[in-house]
Parts: structure tokens; C-alpha cells; sequence
């Protein structure tokens, strides 16, 4: 069917298979006129009903248990869809999301019991105030309150998969050593690299264990930056015992780590590439404590160094994990997007269809389709911590924006709402700006200069709509026609794009 001569000799066998089986002309013309229109595009019932049965499968367990069917998403990641999402959605549907451990993590997300918070309700009280439910509440909104009152009953916590630069027998040492009573007994005992150490330790690894930040019960008052000192101190001791013939020889890295965090993380991560391999034979290391004899560093107190901060914290999960766990990476924009009247995501839904509006977050996918008309259609997706929303630029709104979508991460995107079903909404995009760039105006001149910004974009849409260039069509036999630009390839992307990647882009999307 993909060629000419093919559709020849495929409506001669059907025409006749059909007549034979007492099909009239007019119902042998009209059916064969859709099989030729899905000619070069189209797939079949086999393949609908093999997407159809996960699909169910995954609503039913995502509705019923939705920490496991989450966190063996996580583990297994089988989607297109960046893990950061995912560990959205869970946020989203009331499950609690656990930071790094050393010693609760594991090689893999495993889902923990949480005890009732205030304000959460047990299943059966919400279930039995549903009566009391306004008839003009939404039936999904009260099905969402009954997952969400059972879900806040357990969390997920972080996979040490997930550290960047940690090696399975790193894994397997902390696992074996757990658990741990000091960053000193950590460092003798899971004999891990000190790159890897420091990721953890800006991860918030070590906060429970420590006392640091909101984990500090007992009153430590350090901070992540006194125990990336700490670190510094322990690895000095290490190698002067090795030296000396009296300690364990501990992972080598060939390039000096530095005490920093946040964005210098990915320095650190050059040491480690070149750190020992896996394959080789490695020594078992003994998960017995380890005997103070008194020369060792003490754990210092508070050196004074101030905490990281939240954007800093955030930076550095996204370094380490790929993930921003602790907040959302567009938490610290609100104050920005709120002036400038951006709609969240979960209240899009209570706008009109054509209204104008703002949306804003953190890119999730572009995708480019290949579409009958042949034109080149760039679909956006992005989260803005209260859910995705989709947005379609059109060959109209790409000449000025096409770069500032593909290569940008954290958007804000003006257009016009449709409806695209009972629950659905899409945003016909005019435009898109890069967020990080609008803040900065925002901090240095205020408000007004962001909307000035945008409204000098805003005229020159018109001016880009009637200039639209004619791009090159590709022309199936069929009559198909496609976009050069278009995405044909299979969805998702190589192992090695999604190490490195906190978006999806397809195989037809710039900028990858």
C-alpha cells in the first residue's frame, strides 16, 4: 500500500474478495476510500488492542495501589517520559516522596508505610462523606480524594540507582553495611569513591542520619556543606593510613574532588568516569563496624557555613538524581508567573475554550508527528508541579519560537485554550519564552520590563503569521504527505539520551 504499483494490485484482490462476499459497489468504494486515505499512515486493530490491555492494567493498579505500580515505574522506567514527571504524578496522587537514605535506599524505589498526617482522612471517612459532596463536584475530582486517602499512607523512597556515578558493588557495600551510625563509620565501611560520597551527601543522604536541615531532631546544627568538610577531612586520614600500610586501599579517582556542590557536582563526575571498573575483581569488604581506636577525625560541630538553599538543594538533586525531589523545580518562578497571571495546570479546566491564557514548567516532551497536511506540527508538554499541559505550535508560531522550545528547559507559553474533550484542554501556542531568562529580568528590573518583553513578542506574531516560508513536503505515493521534520521513528529514546536528559525529545525534534 506504501507505493503506487502496491495499491494496484491491493485494490484488485480486495475489490473482488469483497464482491465475493456480497459487499455492494457503494460499500466496496466508500470502505476502500478510507483503506487508500490511511495508506502510507495507519495501523492495526492487533496493534490497538496490544496498547489497550497495559493500559487498563496500569489505570486499574495505578487506582488501587498506586505507591508499587509508581515505584516499579520508577525502577523499570519502561516509558518515554522523564522519571522527575513520574515522581510528579506520585507527588500528585497523595503519595509522599522519601529522599535518599543511607540507611533505608536500596538498589531500587521501594514503597514505605507513612503514618496519617493532619488532614488526611482514612478511606472509609472519605468514602462516607461523599454523600455530603456537592452534586456539582466532579465525579473524577472525588475518585482522585478516595486515591489520594489512600495513598498518603505510604511513600516512595529514592532508589541509589539513581546517585550518578555509583557502581553496583558501591550499592551492594551500602546495603551490606547497613545501617550506619556516623558519616566516619559510612566511609570506612561502605569503602564507596569520594565522588560519590560528596553526590550523596548534597542529595541529602546524609541528612537523616546527621541531623542536618529539617532532619535535625536533635539539634546538630550542620549543615551539608560541614559534612562535605567532614568528607575532606576523612578521605586526608584515609590515605595517610594507606600510606602508612595501616587502612584499607580505597577507590582510586584520578582527578582531585573539590567541596562543593550544586552545579560543580558534574566536575566531580569526570573523577569518577575514570574511577575502578566493575569487572575487575573486587576485594569483599566486611560489613562488621568499624573499630575506633581514636585517631580517626571526630565529627565537627556547625563550622558556620550556611545551608544550601532550596534553589541550590534543587540544582544539586538534579546533578545528582536527574530529579527534583525535595520541591519542584518551578516552586521559586510562583512568585514571577502569579503576577504575570500564568494558570496552573490543574486549573485550565476552569477556563473557557478560546480564552487567551499563560502556561509555565519544566519542558517534558516535544514531539513532531507526521501529520496529513504535511506540515511540520511541534507538540510541547509541560509540568508545572501541579500537573502537564500540552501546547501545539503550528508552522505559524514556529519561525520565532522553535528554537526557545527544543532547546530551552523551563518555558512559559502564551496561546489560545481548546477543548479537546470532557476533561481535556490543549493551548494553540503564539508563543514561548525561556523562563530562567524572563526571572532574570524579573529580579533586575521588575514586572513591567517582563511584560514589556512579552508584549513586543505579542506584535510581532502578526507580523510572523502572514510571512510564513514554505517549507520542503515530502510526497507519498498515496498522497500522503509529510514534514521532513516529522518523528517517524519508534517513541522513547536511546539509554544513553535518557541518562543525560530530563526531557523526552523524538527522533524528528531539533535540539536533541
Amino acid at each position: 500500500m506504501g507505493s503506487s504499483q502496491g495499491q494496484i494490485q491491493v485494490e484488485k484482490w480486495w475489490r473482488q474478495a469483497a464482491a465475493d462476499r456480497g459487499y455492494s459497489d457503494t460499500d466496496i468504494n466508500r470502505i476502500w476510500e478510507v483503506l487508500a486515505a490511511f495508506a502510507s499512515f495507519g495501523f492495526c486493530k492487533a496493534h490497538a488492542a496490544a496498547f489497550a490491555l497495559p493500559t487498563y492494567q496500569s489505570a486499574w493498579l495505578k487506582t488501587h495501589h498506586t505507591a508499587a505500580f509508581l515505584a516499579g515505574v520508577l525502577t523499570h522506567d519502561p516509558g518515554m517520559y522523564p522519571k522527575r514527571l513520574i515522581l510528579d504524578e506520585a507527588r500528585t496522587m497523595g503519595v509522599r516522596v522519601l529522599g535518599l537514605d543511607v540507611n533505608a535506599s536500596r538498589a531500587e524505589f521501594i514503597v514505605e508505610s507513612q503514618p496519617a498526617v493532619d488532614g488526611s482522612a482514612e478511606p472509609e471517612a472519605i468514602a462516607g462523606s461523599e454523600a455530603k459532596t456537592s452534586e456539582a463536584d466532579d465525579r473524577v475530582e472525588r475518585d482522585m480524594a478516595l486515591i489520594q486517602g489512600r495513598a498518603a499512607h505510604y511513600g516512595i523512597r529514592l532508589s541509589l540507582a539513581e546517585v550518578k556515578g555509583i557502581t553496583e558493588s558501591e550499592m551492594a557495600r551500602v546495603i551490606a553495611g547497613q545501617p550506619f551510625h556516623s558519616l566516619g563509620d559510612f566511609w570506612h565501611r561502605a569503602q564507596i569513591s569520594r565522588p560519590v560520597a560528596e553526590r550523596l551527601i548534597v542529595a541529602g543522604a546524609f541528612d537523616q542520619l546527621c541531623g542536618v536541615g529539617a532532619a535535625a531532631s536533635r539539634g546538630s546544627g550542620l549543615s551539608r556543606r560541614d559534612l562535605l568538610l567532614h568528607l575532606a577531612e576523612l578521605d586526608r586520614w584515609s590515605r595517610s593510613h594507606q600510606r602508612q600500610g595501616r587502612g584499607p586501599r580505597r577507590p582510586k579517582t584520578r582527578f582531585a574532588s573539590r567541596n562543593t556542590a550544586g552545579g560543580e557536582v558534574a566536575d566531580l563526575a569526570r573523577g569518577q568516569a575514570q574511577g575502578h571498573r566493575d569487572w575487575e575483581p573486587q576485594a569483599s569488604v566486611s560489613a562488621q563496624l568499624a573499630l575506633d581506636i581514636g585517631d580517626q577525625p571526630f565529627e565537627q560541630r556547625s563550622s558556620g557555613l550556611p545551608e544550601m538553599t532550596p534553589v541550590e538543594q534543587t540544582q544539586a538533586e538534579l546533578e545528582v538524581l536527574g530529579m527534583d525531589v525535595t520541591s519542584h523545580v518551578v516552586t521559586t518562578y510562583w512568585p514571577m508567573l502569579k503576577e504575570l497571571g500564568v494558570t496552573p495546570a490543574d486549573q485550565l479546566l476552569h477556563h473557557r475554550q478560546g480564552a487567551e491564557v499563560l502556561v509555565a514548567g519544566a519542558k517534558v516532551a516535544t514531539q513532531t508527528p507526521p501529520v496529513r497536511s504535511g506540515r511540520r506540527v511541534v507538540f510541547l508538554t509541560v509540568d508545572d508541579g501541579t500537573g502537564p499541559s500540552d501546547s501545539t505550535f503550528f508552522e505559524d508560531a514556529q519561525g520565532e519560537y522553535a528554537s526557545t522550545v527544543f532547546h530551552s528547559w523551563l518555558l512559559v507559553v502564551r496561546g489560545v485554550l481548546r477543548r479537546t474533550g470532557p476533561r481535556g484542554r490543549s493551548v494553540r501556542a503564539s508563543a514561548a519564552w525561556d523562563m530562567s531568562h524572563l526571572a532574570q529580568v524579573y529580579e533586575t528590573e521588575g514586572i513591567e520590563a517582563v511584560r514589556a518583553l512579552m508584549d513586543s513578542a505579542k506584535n510581532q506574531e502578526s507580523i510572523t503569521t502572514s510571512t510564513v516560508q514554505q517549507r520542503r513536503v515530502l510526497l507519498h505515493p498515496s498522497g500522503f504527505k509529510q514534514s521532513p521534520y516529522a518523528d517517524v521513528g519508534p517513541a522513547g529514546s536511546g539509554i544513553s539520551e535518557q541518562m543525560s536528559k530530563l526531557w523526552h525529545s523524538s527522533p524528528g525534534s531539533s535540539g536533541r
